[in-house]
């Protein structure tokens, strides 16, 4: 295909402009579509379809997800930091873990109140979160859907640590309590079983190809996989098409060949907080001085493209459990008899070790006073000025998950489990920009900023401290995997290694010493990485503000040409980023039906609910 017209191109596969443009336009059939991903279909593949399988996809040799490697940083010690971002159809949602999390509501409150977007607050969004899901874990709740397509459970299995982790919480923590739904927008810090994007009648993932797309019949949708979008093509400020070719990843011996796709409407970039901002710039939008250096055209500046990057920081500390634990080590390591036992069971009712995360127990987590105490005069000032006014705002996540989470080719387990945190709002960004422009693999110049803020690793540290009494206190601990852990002399009463048993939930908390913090302070800035969560490239901001897109998601001083994902969010959201991007999906979705004169159906008037702030 080397020319061809449509009414609507869409630049990047990625999952959050299918659930709603899809739905709302295919059955116009007079309009015309044309999607372009760079990587390939997922198609009723086991390894996406089973919810065990997500590991397979941070394989090195992995088909579906692109690394994204990081300047060399000072604050990790020299590190590159390397970042998975899926590229295939469905990008996210078809290679995350399918955890089932959502934002605090101030979140989007402040995307409205804060940064000036009108239509973008928790009342505007919550129907829309609503309509993508049917909640299978609870019937009657307010905030939550149960006739969209996204199904959402506990999964097929719920494993010991996840059990034995709110038994803890229960003795353990009894100024935070238990709540039986630890996403319905409006409170935190308290302890919960933890839903999962998986169906619980069949046991599979809930991604939206296999929802969305797979399950259409889309006569006037051309789905291309395989492709890069090199640039948009301007007719003045107007956008009139793409220059697209092929990846040879999947196309090897293909010729270097330039194809030309021309939109008589809209153009709309989808590839991501990676992908969308090298779109942008390789087409000549974005800071005057890049496209100078990099010999490109400059069809209006925007500084700010590339910008503002955000993630929430991740460390998993790993630990021995029982040899009779039900972890997912089994199915990662390969061992055949137990991945046959398994299928079986899947295959016959959707139930089993393969219909579930591993992820089942956690919360969001917010300090009291003696936690800030402890958390220190790093964190003080963003404590008074961020969260102390939004009490709905976590600091962290914090659980278990039934695996070991680390370099398997160093440390060698059969079961375990990890603690893991990370950060919901980090004080650190960073910067995606390009290097070419011609080469669209090119690698990225790229800095996600992690441990640059002292803020940050105070919180860090605290995450640590928090999860390791947890840890040592549930009936399958065996001790930590010391490879894992910060090199505590062994003198120290923080020294790491096996145990035989657990201590009692009344065991007082590990002391550590000035030099042990120190110890662990070096051990963050070695560990801490990516939570697959990458956004804010092409933020939803004022145009002055650093802005890439206005709040109807038009990229400023052109025409015709919109970004839809997660590189439009303005400010991070205490949450895994699936369900935060399907809903810019499906409002995004709704403007692009306005614009282009679609009739949409009535949307669901949002429950009357009272904020529990």
């Amino acid at each position: 295909m080397r020319h061809a017209t449509y009414d609507l191109i869409i630049a990047g596969g990625q999952f959050i402009v299918g659930p709603a443009v899809f739905p709302t336009l295919i059955h116009s059939h007079s309009r015309t579509i044309l999607v372009i991903e760079a990587g390939p279909t997922t198609r009723d593949d086991p390894l996406h379809v089973q919810p065990a399988r997500y590991l397979y996809h941070l394989r090195p040799d992995s088909t579906t997800v692109k690394f994204q490697v990081g300047r060399e940083s000072a604050a990790l010690g020299g590190r590159a930091p390397v970042v998975p971002c899926g590229q295939c159809l469905g990008g996210g949602s078809s290679v995350n873990f399918t955890m089932y999390t959502r934002a605090s509501a101030s979140d989007y409150d402040d995307w409205a109140n804060v940064y000036g977007n009108k239509g973008w607050s928790s009342a505007d969004l919550l129907p829309l979160l609503r309509k993508c899901e049917t909640y299978q874990v609870q019937p009657g709740l307010p905030t939550h859907g149960y006739s969209g397509p996204l199904k959402v459970s506990y999964g097929g299995l719920y494993t010991e640590a996840g059990q034995e982790f709110l038994e803890v919480a229960a003795q353990y923590d009894k100024t935070r309590g238990h709540t039986d739904d630890p996403n319905g927008l409006y409170e935190c810090n308290k302890y919960s079983r933890w839903p999962k994007w998986i169906d619980v009648k069949t046991g599979t993932r809930s991604d939206v190809p296999h929802h969305y797309i797979f399950n259409q019949e889309l006569k006037n949708v051309h789905i291309l996989t395989g492709y890069h979008v090199k640039k948009v093509i301007f007719d003045g400020k107007r956008a009139t098409g793409v220059q697209y070719l092929a990846n040879t990843r999947f196309h090897p011996g293909s010729k270097p060949e330039i194809c030309t796709a021309t939109a008589r409407r809209l153009v709309v970039v989808s590839a991501g907080a990676f992908g969308s901002p090298a779109i942008l710039e390789r087409s000549g939008i974005g800071s005057k001085e890049l496209l100078r250096r990099l010999g490109i055209d400059q069809v209006v500046e925007l500084p700010g493209v590339g910008e503002n990057y955000q993630d929430h920081q991740i460390i998993f500390t790993p630990y021995l459990a029982a040899e009779t634990s039900h972890t997912l080590d089994p199915i990662v390591n390969d061992h055949k008899a137990e991945i046959e036992k398994w299928t079986k069971q899947w295959q016959a009712n959707g139930s089993g070790l393969l219909a579930n995360n591993g992820l089942d127990a956690g919360i969001k987590l917010r300090p009291f006073k003696k936690d800030l105490d402890m958390i220190g005069q790093d964190f003080r000032k963003r404590w008074l000025q961020y969260y102390a006014p939004a009490p709905d705002k976590p600091v962290l996540w914090l659980g278990t998950v039934s695996l070991f989470l680390g370099d398997r080719s160093t440390v060698s387990v059969d079961k375990s489990f990890t603690i893991a945190w990370y950060l919901q709002h980090p004080v650190s960004v960073g910067h995606v920009h390009i290097r070419s422009r011609d080469d669209v693999e090119s690698p990225l110049d790229f800095h996600p900023g992690y441990g640059d803020a002292p803020e940050d690793v105070a919180l860090h540290k605290w995450g640590y401290k928090r999860g390791r009494e947890f840890a040592r206190r549930l009936p399958s601990y065996r001790g930590e995997i010391a490879a894992c852990h910060p090199a505590f002399a062994p003198t120290s009463k923080a020294a790491v290694g096996k145990r035989t048993s657990p201590v009692p939930v009344t065991e007082p908390d590990i002391e550590y010493s000035a030099e042990d913090d120190r110890v662990l302070e070096e051990y963050i800035r070695q560990m801490v990485g990516t939570t697959w969560h990458s956004m804010g490239t092409c933020a939803m901001k004022k145009r002055a503000e650093g802005g890439v897109v206005d709040s109807r998601l038009n990229v400023y001083g052109v025409e015709g040409l919109k970004v839809i994902d997660l590189s439009i969010c303005p400010g991070n959201v205490a949450a895994n980023t699936y369900s935060t991007a399907v809903v810019i999906g499906e409002k995004g979705a709704i403007i692009v039906a306005e614009d282009l004169g679609i009739p949409l159906e009535s949307q669901e008037p949002a429950p009357v609910l009272k904020a529990r702030l």
